[in-house]
């Protein structure tokens, strides 16, 4: 990583607070360069505390646009951090009232040359793209990553049509978390306590509205902008991993867009592709977005002698990974840079292989498989991706291709067609494809999943009739992987993935017949790469100068315990968010969460979700030491879920709220 001191421009920092139309005021970070010419102005909008939680992400990529002639700035979300109001949903329709405000405040500044972009990754990526589909004229280009174009089936809150009981549960806790912190009074002054607690007034656990919608209605169109490609008019850079779970976004929007698009997925997790946090290879991302923000946002400047157009890169490219064996992190994974001039690709022939089988195959599946999952969001920890497979394939049932006799490499979506037979009316499918090296060693290569009552569309919930057979089709998510020579393509096949999935009450499984059933991959042929794909190596701004004191021990990232006598598992996660933490304007800030998964192997209504937070922030030169800690279950028996949140706050001694929240939520499709 360089980091880089020296710029063409001059800067200076400055917070403000923007003035909404209702009188609201939102916080503002904003880096500029001196002088009085206007500049274009990038915006990242977010509910993470930019004045702590996010600041030292902040600092590596703010401060470097402004130096590169642009005004970048960071602004927190109503009712978060130290903007005034009260909280509402994920993506509402007043947050995305806010942003619009905002794109047209910056772009009436004199400083401003009128022309906006924006950028973000995850939530900041969401509402980018989100934005962009309100189409105000200011905003000219945007830079989305790990990101989703589907708030329903490519978010953390279902996948396939089926309850993403990890993350679900657990995202939900994080921002009761979130929400329930005070903004701080370095920044607000006196008010800051008033100020808290009309917010923890207002706060609604969003577990109870995520539950309440189990099928794709109106609630998680909001928003997605798949609903209309052709609203998007700004030109779209978008940008994955293949192991964050978002990258099929990219591939959507590069099908359908109207508007300029270009995109990448590299080998990352849910991280910006600059910041080195495995798996690498990292790549110039910085240095990648100011030539998109130089083409939209400075149409008019003089290019430098011989610089590629950044619309003259091939329409995707995409990292595709070789074979390696399986592992819970890895620092880089090999590979190479591929180029796409179209999507799909020419290049790409979905290649049909039936499954090996005349017989058809019971599918029960005890109900922890899917321990050895990994997490749903890779941060670039030790203990992020999943292990060797094998457990997992025994616990599922394998159809294993023929040996291979050349290299095959896929690049976008299998698919996978089944012939089921179900006694139950409900039920689920988790499909996973795995690399299946001579030793036996199974890495897991990319998987799907589908609720069967969500068979006939997302938007609605049939039940399966017992006894029936019905053929059903689904696609997996996407990847770019090399199998050589000696190895085998595995298909496995399970009725059961927790925590990922919430499993149905019945457990009985179903029937799969392999006679008329397939994998479909998309398989690339040999030839060009389309040309030499290459990036620059990864720049950042200086660092911000946060101390991390280590203290206590240490917990295990993921750790499973199984109760033999009782059959009962137990998944233990600590998400290593951040821990501790002294700023240099002296906030001491420390959070630890604890994520628990419980399971008996025979039971599914046994499923249960836990996840504990403490969070505190002192400032002991002024006497403010805060702490706030929540509580968040879920539990479901055959009828409904029931969520029961509670969320405890001090003032030094003092506990100046507690609340606690229980409620029942009817079991329609999930």
């Amino acid at each position: 990583m360089h980091l880089r001191t020296d710029f063409p421009h001059q800067t200076f920092r400055e917070d403000v607070r923007i003035p909404l139309p209702d009188g609201t005021r939102l916080y503002a970070r904003i880096w500029r360069p001196y002088g009085s010419r206007p500049v274009p102005v990038l915006l990242e909008y977010l509910p993470y505390r930019l004045s702590d939680w996010t600041a030292p992400r902040d600092a590596q990529r703010h401060p470097w646009y402004a130096g590169h002639g642009y005004a970048s700035v960071r602004v927190d979300v109503r009712g978060h951090g130290n903007s005034d109001g009260l909280p509402t949903d994920e993506y509402s329709e007043t947050e995305l009232a806010d942003g619009l405000a905002v794109i047209e405040w910056l772009a009436a500044q004199p400083w401003s040359t009128g022309n906006v972009g924006m950028f973000g990754i995850s939530w900041g990526g969401f509402n980018s793209l989100q934005l962009a589909a309100r189409a105000p004229e200011a905003l000219k280009a945007i830079v989305t990553v790990c990101s989703a174009d589907d708030r329903y089936d490519n978010d953390v809150h279902y996948m396939g049509g089926s309850v993403l009981a990890v993350d679900m549960h657990a995202w939900a806790a994080t921002m009761l978390a979130f929400v329930s912190r005070p903004p701080d009074p370095a920044q607000v002054g006196d008010a800051w306590r008033e100020t808290w607690r009309e917010r923890l007034e207002a706060v609604e656990p969003l577990i109870h509205t995520w539950l309440a919608h189990q099928s794709r209605d109106t609630y998680w169109q909001h928003g997605s902008a798949c609903e209309d490609y052709s609203a998007v008019k700004a030109a779209v850079l978008a940008v994955g991993g293949w192991h964050d779970p978002y990258r099929d976004t990219v591939l959507r929007l590069i099908e359908h867009l109207d508007a300029p698009v270009r995109g990448i997925i590299g080998p990352w997790s849910h991280q910006y592709p600059d910041r080195g946090l495995p798996p690498g290879p990292a790549i110039g991302f910085l240095q990648e977005t100011l030539r998109w923000w130089d083409r939209w946002l400075k149409p008019d400047a003089d290019r430098p002698a011989g610089e590629r157009d950044v619309m003259d890169e091939p329409l995707l490219r995409a990292w595709i990974s070789e074979s390696h064996p399986p592992a819970t992190v890895y620092q880089e994974l090999p590979g190479r840079w591929v180029g796409d001039a179209a999507w799909p690709s020419p290049r790409v022939t979905p290649t049909v292989y039936p499954l090996p089988g005349d017989r058809p195959r019971p599918v029960c599946s005890p109900q922890h498989t899917g321990v050895d999952a990994g997490r749903f969001f890779p941060f670039g920890n030790d203990a992020d991706l999943p292990p060797d497979q094998r457990e997992e394939d025994g616990r599922s049932v394998c159809f294993d291709l023929p040996e291979l006799t050349e290299r095959t490499e896929i690049l976008g979506r299998p698919r996978v067609r089944l012939r089921l037979t179900s006694q139950a009316t409900r039920g689920q499918v988790i499909a996973r494809v795995c690399d299946v090296a001579p030793d036996g060693s199974s890495t897991l290569v990319t998987r799907g999943v589908l609720n069967l009552v969500a068979r006939h569309g997302r938007d609605r919930a049939v039940d399966w009739e017992p006894g029936a057979t019905e053929d059903v089709t689904f696609e997996l998510n996407g990847i770019g992987h090399a199998f050589p020579p000696g190895h085998r393509i595995r298909l496995a096949l399970s009725s059961a993935y927790w925590p990922w999935i919430w499993p149905h009450p019945d457990g009985s499984g179903w029937t799969v017949d392999p006679a008329a059933s397939s994998l479909e991959l998309p398989v690339r042929g040999t030839g060009s790469d389309g040309g030499p794909i290459a990036f620059e190596a990864p720049e950042q701004a200086a660092p911000l100068g946060v101390e991390y004191p280590q203290s206590g021990e240490v917990r295990p990232e993921r750790r499973v315990v199984r109760d033999v006598a009782a059959q009962e598992w137990v998944l233990e996660v600590d998400p290593r968010y951040g821990g501790t933490r002294v700023y240099p304007d002296g906030l001491e800030f420390t959070e630890d969460a604890l994520e628990t998964y419980r399971i008996r192997s025979g039971d599914p209504t046994s499923a249960r979700t836990r996840s504990d937070w403490s969070v505190r922030l002192r400032r002991p030169e002024i006497g403010w030491d805060v702490r706030v800690a929540t509580r968040s279950e879920i539990r479901a028996d055959a009828g409904e879920f029931v969520a029961v949140n509670e969320v405890v706050c001090h003032d030094g001694e003092e506990e100046i709220f507690r609340r606690r929240w229980q409620r029942g939520i009817p079991r329609t499709a999930g």
